[in-house]
């Protein structure tokens, strides 16, 4: 399927029942076959809007993938910020190496000029390039949520002892991101991204319980949601089983899960609230198995009840392309079936 595909997401995620399954990826979908045949290899690719350009579609073009994801890490604003980052290398993603605000308790001084620095132009370039290339196919470009943001901003450290001990200092850094977030999406947006992807896995219940959750991060992403015009979805890694309903009330158009959670549990928390995307394993299945075991789990996935049909997490560099064309060719042989 290649015309309306751009189309067909929107409709879905508006909850129009009528759209066809979408199989893509919100989160990164680069692999070192894919690096191969594109000339596109990280870490180059993380800051060559060219080289993200081709390395993100050749997931759609050769992978079968229906949407173009990028960019391929959760470092851009951290980055832009302050943070130091190591751009990694082929095999391994980009990480924060400095925290420029953790010894500071009071506002923090971020750049003026935040959305012209380090990699922030790279992504934009990109979602302008990607525009011209491949203009029916949806692009979801993903970012670091307000508390991945935090998190590197401040530290790990500081991130769990603020939340529990001055969540005052906490609230202060998280609004102070959220604006950071929602400034870059509307930009995306402008640009001609069609969806925005917030990964904003140290949010979730493996990293902070449920009421600060409730208390500290929810409040910021029903502020993001409401002051974006543009659908968003929302993926945490890790079993966010016990704070799925409350993410279903914060406004996202889909929120994706990671393969510890059960879909079946995850359709009876959410309902009809939002559009639920996920989660073939990443590394049992996707990186490790064959195509026909692939497509066992997307027909338990489709059976259980995902809207989207999606990858639990980030692909490992070293999944094979057959193994992502799989979860296209299940979701046409399960609908023929139906």
């Amino acid at each position: 399927m290649q015309s309306g595909l751009r189309e067909n997401l929107l409709n879905v995620l508006a909850g129009k029942e009528e759209g066809l399954i979408p199989v893509l990826s919100v989160t990164q979908t680069a692999t070192n076959s894919l690096m191969e045949t594109t000339g596109a290899f990280w870490p180059q690719a993380h800051s060559s809007a060219f080289q993200m350009a081709e390395l993100s579609l050749a997931a759609h073009t050769i992978g079968g993938l229906e949407a173009i994801r990028y960019p391929f890490c959760l470092t851009v604003l951290a980055e832009a910020a302050g943070c130091e980052v190591d751009l990694g290398t082929i095999n391994r993603p980009p990480e924060v190496l400095s925290h420029p605000f953790a010894e500071n308790v009071g506002k923090p001084d971020i750049p003026a000029d935040l959305y012209d620095r380090a990699r922030v132009t790279v992504v934009l370039e990109t979602t302008r390039r990607l525009k011209n290339l491949a203009p029916d196919v949806p692009l979801i470009a993903g970012m670091e949520g307000p508390a991945t943001l935090v998190y590197h901003l401040i530290g790990a450290q500081n991130y769990l002892k603020w939340a529990l001990f001055k969540p005052d200092i906490f609230r202060m850094y998280i609004r102070e991101a959220t604006c950071i977030c929602e400034g870059y999406a509307e930009l995306l947006f402008e640009a001609g991204a069609d969806v925005i992807c917030l990964n904003d896995t140290v949010a979730g219940p493996e990293t902070l319980d449920c009421l600060l959750f409730e208390t500290l991060i929810k409040p910021s992403y029903q502020h993001f949601t409401h002051s974006i015009e543009g659908p968003v979805v929302m993926h945490m890694c890790g079993n966010t089983t016990s704070i799925l309903s409350s993410l279903a009330n914060c406004g996202f158009e889909g929120i994706s899960i990671d393969e510890s959670v059960s879909v079946a549990e995850a359709k009876s928390q959410i309902g009809s609230r939002t559009i639920l995307i996920g989660n073939i394993s990443t590394t049992n299945t996707l990186l490790y198995s064959t195509p026909e075991e692939v497509e066992e789990e997307a027909f338990k996935c489709l059976e259980e009840g995902v809207d989207i049909l999606a990858p639990g997490c980030g692909l490992a560099p070293e999944t094979p392309v057959v193994n992502i064309r799989a979860m296209e060719q299940a979701r046409d042989k399960y609908l023929n079936f139906k």
